[in-house]
C-alpha cells in the first residue's frame, strides 16, 4: 500500500535541514519514554513485530503522520498496534485524554486481547536461503511496478525502473508478509543502484542512489 510514510522522491516539501551538531539523542523526555513504550509495545503488550509497526506508520493519516512530529508518529503507531492487538478499544487513548482535561466522558470497555498467533523462527531478521540468487552483481534489473496490497518495502519513485546490482546483501525475512504474520519467507536481497536521472528525468540534480530491493521486488531489465 502507498501510505503518507512513503514520501521519498515527492516534491513540495522545501529544501533539506542540515544536520544539527551536537543534537542529543531525545529533545524532550517525553521522547524518551516514547521510544521505550513503542519498543514493550511492539513485541511484549501487542504480540507484533517491527514490520507490523511499519504497517502502522504507513497507515496514519497526515495529521498523526506529520503533525506531532517524529516521536509523536511513534507513539501513534503504538496506539494503532495495540487496537489492532484489541489491547486497547478504538478511541480509549483519546477518552482518557479528555477525561484527564476535566471533560464527562465515559471510558470504552476493555476488549478481549486478540494478538497474533505467531512465533518468528529466529532473532532478528536475517535468515538463510538455499537456493542461489537469481541476479549477480552488474546485472540490470528492473524494479516491480506493483506492489503488495499490504506493506511493502518498494517505494513509489522506484517502481518500473532500472538500476544496476551493485551488492549481493545477506538474506532476510520479507517484510510484506511479515507484517501481516503471513509467514517469513526469506528472500536474497540485492544493493541495486539507480541513477537520479532515470528516475527523475534529465533535469535532475545528478547522482546515485542506492538502495536495497528484495528479491520479489525486481525482474530482470
Amino acid at each position: 500500500m502507498d501510505g503518507i510514510a512513503d514520501m521519498g522522491g515527492t516534491e513540495g516539501w522545501g529544501p533539506v535541514a542540515p544536520p544539527a551538531r551536537d543534537e542529543p539523542v531525545f529533545a524532550e523526555q517525553w521522547e524518551a519514554r516514547a521510544f521505550a513504550l513503542t519498543l514493550l509495545t511492539m513485541g511484549r503488550v501487542s504480540g507484533q513485530n517491527l514490520d507490523a509497526f511499519r504497517h502502522a506508520l504507513e497507515r496514519l493519516d497526515r495529521s498523526a503522520y506529520l503533525d506531532d512530529g517524529y516521536y509523536g508518529r511513534w507513539l501513534n503507531a503504538a496506539e494503532l498496534m495495540l487496537t489492532d492487538s484489541a489491547i486497547l478499544a478504538p478511541g480509549a487513548v483519546d477518552a482518557r485524554a479528555r477525561r484527564l482535561r476535566g471533560d464527562e466522558v465515559t471510558e470504552p470497555s476493555i476488549p478481549e486481547p486478540n494478538k497474533p498467533d505467531y512465533a518468528p523462527t529466529a532473532a532478528g531478521s536475517l535468515r538463510t536461503v538455499q537456493e542461489p540468487p537469481r541476479f549477480a552483481v552488474g546485472d540490470r534489473v528492473r524494479a516491480r511496478s506493483t506492489p503488495s496490497a499490504g506493506h511493502t518495502r518498494l517505494p513509489r519513485y522506484i517502481r518500473g525502473h532500472s538500476g544496476t546490482v551493485e551488492v549481493i546483501q545477506p538474506a532476510a525475512l520479507l517484510p510484506d508478509t511479515h507484517a501481516h504474520f503471513l509467514g517469513e519467507n526469506p528472500q536474497h536481497v540485492y544493493s541495486v543502484r539507480f541513477d537520479s536521472r532515470d528516475l527523475w528525468g534529465a533535469d535532475a540534480e545528478p547522482f546515485v542512489l542506492t538502495i536495497e530491493m528484495f528479491d520479489s521486488y525486481l525482474e530482470k531489465a
